[in-house]
């Protein structure tokens, strides 16, 4: 089936802006809630939020077999169940009804009132309710760099490393969308030179540039699925900041790995890019060497060439740029990810999330994490109001921005914007 809502030429009867995110050929797919507290299904036009619900009860997806409350739901999880053939239709549709040339809806200002609303108007929610939540750990230079700082930095990657999609099953309950704040994290850390660990707020709260695909029902349980197929299960990708306590990490993370460190905050973008939107800014990704295993051999481009940044901004004061990446550094792929995951046998379903680990490419302001940034908080980073930054300090607003851009069409994630606050205290 082909992917009409792609046309490059197709031009909206909303109005958006050359440099939006949200052009009709992304058509992206959230969850949010009205002034009148209704939380509805819905997609993104330039600066305009889309009721699906609405759009589905008002008949407009007349001809494409959907369950009556497939839009009227708090959820994407049973619309992301339906499968590729179903996205695809819809998403065909929403660009056929918005089109210029279509007066059907354009026309009809009763319909229009009940549709469209603007993005000021409403608050977005975490579009899917996700069961499992995993995370890799796939940029070879991340993995380097991490490895050269707390192990030999002759041999900074681990043996495996090379050989498997390395991950850890991660918290689902407290990934959150942009807007919601996070308290710093109290936890055990050891402070140096001392042999017995103490209890208190983490001093090296640091952020973590990474995406996140979401997945359809992939397998029943035992079930393993080839390479090639992976694609076909994965709806679409979010901008993701996994936060982490650096130095509740190094006490804890001996010999199981990332524990309190890490799931004490997930942070999403809240309109998930559908992989059809994607599908113009294939590219390769590195070259894999040793050659992997059969079942994770693949060829073609199954990388995505999507820019990515990160600003600092201090409460009362302006952001800074302090990151430049792009996902296409990532030495294992969405597909190699998923495989690897179904390999043994487990379970993935509707509205799981995998995160692809932090994203750093091979230049110093290429790196997604302060970690790296600063090298550990030996070279502070310093801002524009003037003030120097080794970790993220409570009350910054961390901010990550994603956007795909060709010749022709500009295709974003809008951004995942996240404050830091002190530890909580209970009353």
């Amino acid at each position: 089936m082909p992917i009409t809502a792609n046309d490059i030429k197709r031009k909206s009867w909303l109005e958006v802006s050359s440099d939006s995110d949200f052009p009709i050929q992304n058509i992206p797919f959230g969850v949010f809630l009205t002034k009148e507290n209704i939380v509805t299904v819905g997609t993104r036009i330039g600066d305009f939020a889309i009721d699906l619900g609405a759009l589905q009860q008002l008949n407009y997806f007349e001809g494409i077999e959907l369950t009556d409350d497939m839009f009227m739901q708090d959820t994407l999880n049973d619309f992301i169940s339906d499968g590729q053939k179903t996205w695809r239709l819809v998403r065909n549709r929403i660009a056929e009804i918005f089109d210029e040339q279509n007066s059907k809806l354009r026309d009809n200002t009763k319909d229009k009132d009940i549709i469209i609303f603007k993005m000021e108007d409403v608050e977005m929610q975490l579009p899917v309710l996700i069961g499992d939540y995993t995370d890799f750990y796939s940029s070879k230079e991340h993995a380097t760099n991490v490895g050269k700082m707390f192990r030999d930095p002759e041999n900074a990657l681990l043996p495996n490393w090379l050989h498997i999609p390395v991950g850890y099953h991660g918290r689902s309950s407290t990934i959150v969308p942009s807007g919601i704040p996070v308290h710093r994290p109290m936890g055990q850390t050891l402070p140096n030179g001392e042999t017995t660990p103490v209890f208190g707020p983490s001093r090296s709260v640091d952020f973590e540039l990474e995406t996140a695909f979401i997945t359809t029902d992939v397998n029943i349980m035992g079930e393993n699925i080839h390479v090639t197929e992976a694609e076909d299960y994965i709806f679409g990708m979010v901008l993701l900041n996994d936060w982490s306590a650096r130095d509740i990490q190094k006490w804890e993370y001996v010999p199981l790995g990332p524990f309190l460190a890490k799931n004490f905050a997930s942070s999403i973008s809240p309109w998930i890019v559908t992989m059809d939107a994607l599908e113009p800014f294939r590219t390769k990704g590195p070259k894999q060497e040793p050659t992997p295993l059969p079942y994770l051999q693949q060829k073609g481009k199954h990388s995505f060439d999507i820019n990515l940044e990160v600003a600092i901004q201090p409460e009362n004061s302006e952001a800074t740029v302090i990151s430049h990446s792009n996902f296409k550094y990532m030495y294992w792929t969405m597909s190699q990810q998923l495989t690897h995951h179904t390999s043994n046998g487990c379970r993935v379903n509707s509205g799981d999330m995998m995160g692809s680990g932090t994203i750093s490419g091979p230049t110093e302001d290429s790196f997604g994490s302060m970690l790296e940034l600063t090298w550990g908080g030996k070279n502070p980073i310093k801002l524009k109001d003037g003030t120097e930054r080794k970790f993220i300090n409570d009350n910054d607003t961390v901010i990550m921005k994603g956007h795909c851009q060709n010749g022709h069409v500009r295709i974003g994630f809008g951004e995942v914007s996240s404050k830091l606050l002190p530890p909580f205290v209970r009353k």
